[in-house]
């Protein structure tokens, strides 16, 4: 690595760390041009290959942060960019960082705090044993700052989101008259839960063309172990604040007046539906949440062209669930991924990595995840996220292809929604009852089950959907743990009416599907 060639000042008063999903123009680093303060950014493959991302996610990924060194410089500023080819002998983050110091001799170093868990443990490790004055700053983009997470949600309590949604939206004064909601109600869920009209069509999504030629070359050149499709070498997702406003532009026009209605809506044939897909932009601090909340109440405030439900809908995904999640995942810590609430060891099936299957419902989510390294909520949830669950599959695998497939997933996000909301292994801290359902409302949802090899009316035997009766199977085998549980009383009365030949035929179904689940 040779700096000669870079005008760097002589002397660097500081050097400054910006992550991959730090790429927020906005901060206050950024408001004052110091020629003696050097910021790096740099593609390392520790961060590359932690866990077994998506080509899509890695390209999405370097080609942001290298668009955003650009703009950094061209605001004169003092940037290093350091490619994998630059950074490919350090086995580690703090070795590159050594080596910097080292090289560049700064009087000081700063970085912002990082979101995940992982990360933080390593830099802040690493600045202890640091041979210059280390500063951690705010990375100026949630609404709660770390430190004051434990005002909102105490370690060891069960935590429920429609409180902490409702304090925010009157400390953030968001949809709100006075001290009370807009319309008198705080959430608008119940209008959203409808599934698309036959022969509706949305507007097609938004789509970009960055290229990554050479960044998909560096990560073959570097052996970058990735899954999933990258159709040649223009990438559709957004790479820098421009364009992420243009999808926030689009969302807002085109998508939202129908986003809440259909929100939890899934086709054959449509990949985004209504949904916004700015997940990546937030998740990079290409955008802030608090001007994505506000885009979308002037949709409905100033420009009249929303309904109360659909703004609502959305702005508690960001405003409500957003943030409750990160507060979720700091308050888990330590050891979070290792909870195993149901002790559930099966291993994640190979369809899963090819979307092989003949589950319709299933093929498609996981398909369409391989392609476009995208699902929304409710296929993570309902489908994929289900299945795993009344299946037996360990969380911890889970988990980990959650965080490798989706372009939007950093840990302090995916972690609390895959293994608390969807696979309930944190024993319900977060979730009242276990996200599991049969055929039934994935029929209601969907228009899959049309076309599927399995039936979806039939609850046992030959041919039936493996949903139904793997749903009943795991509520019957987890009755210990659940029976008690207030929201599942009606359900386990509804069980134990049932006559005792048609559920030993659901749970002699079922163990057939569990033991063949290769083959599904």
């Amino acid at each position: 690595m040779n700096f000669h060639d870079l005008s760097l000042p002589k002397e660097i008063s500081e050097l400054r760390l910006l992550l991959g999903d730090q790429l927020n123009a906005r901060h206050s680093w950024f408001k004052t041009k110091d020629s003696n303060i050097v910021y790096i950014i740099a593609e390392v493959r520790e961060e590359a290959s932690y866990a077994k991302h998506h080509i899509q996610k890695i390209c999405a990924f370097f080609k942001a942060m290298e668009t955003f060194a650009q703009a950094l410089k061209k605001a004169k500023h003092q940037v290093i960019y350091l490619t994998l080819d630059d950074t490919a002998e350090y086995e580690s983050f703090q070795q590159l960082l050594d080596y910097l110091i080292a090289q560049l001799k700064p009087k000081a170093f700063s970085y912002q705090q990082p979101d995940e868990y992982r990360l933080n443990n390593q830099l802040q490790s690493w600045s202890e044993q640091a041979s210059l004055p280390v500063e951690c700053v705010s990375s100026e983009h949630f609404l709660i700052e770390q430190e004051a997470i434990g005002q909102y949600l105490e370690k060891d309590q069960q935590w429920r989101l429609e409180f902490f949604y409702r304090r925010l939206r009157k400390e953030q004064k968001v949809l709100m008259e006075g001290d009370q909601p807009v319309g008198d109600q705080w959430n608008y869920d119940k209008e959203n839960r409808v599934s698309l009209p036959k022969d509706w069509q949305p507007p097609k999504p938004l789509l970009f063309k960055n290229n990554i030629g050479e960044i998909r070359q560096r990560i073959e050149k570097h052996r970058i172990n990735t899954i999933g499709s990258q159709d040649g070498d223009q990438l559709i997702w957004p790479c820098n604040r421009r364009e992420s406003l243009r999808l926030l532009d689009y969302f807002c026009k085109e998508l939202l007046p129908f986003f809440g209605t259909y929100q939890d809506a899934m086709s054959d044939d449509e990949w985004s539906i209504y949904h916004s897909r700015i997940s990546f932009s937030l998740n990079t601090k290409m955008l802030h949440p608090m001007e994505v909340i506000r885009k979308v109440e002037a949709a409905y405030f100033k420009e009249n062209a929303v309904t109360i439900a659909q703004a609502e809908g959305f702005i508690r995904q960001i405003l409500g669930w957003r943030e409750f999640i990160r507060a979720v995942y700091w308050q888990s810590q330590p050891n979070y991924e290792k909870k195993n609430y149901f002790n559930a060891q099966t291993k994640l099936p190979e369809f899963f990595w090819s979307g092989d299957t003949q589950m319709r419902c299933m093929s498609k989510a996981i398909g369409q995840s391989l392609t476009h390294a995208y699902a929304h909520h409710i296929q993570r949830l309902m489908i994929t996220g289900n299945f795993c669950l009344i299946a037996g599959i360990d969380p911890f695998e889970v988990h980990e292809w959650y965080l490798g497939i989706y372009i939007d997933a950093l840990e302090w996000v995916e972690a609390p929604n895959t293994l608390s909301m969807s696979q309930f292994a944190d024993g319900g801290k977060l979730a009242s009852k276990p996200y599991s359902c049969g055929g039934n409302y994935i029929h209601k949802m969907s228009d899959h089950c049309k076309s599927c090899h399995y039936s979806v009316t039939k609850k046992h035997g030959e041919g039936s959907c493996p949903f139904n009766s793997l749903y009943w199977h795991f509520l019957d085998r987890h009755e210990p743990l659940l029976g008690k549980n207030h929201r599942l009383s009606m359900i386990y009365r509804n069980w134990q009416k049932r006559k005792p030949e048609e559920k030993k035929e659901i749970i002699r179904t079922a163990e057939h599907y569990l033991n063949n689940l290769d083959n599904l």
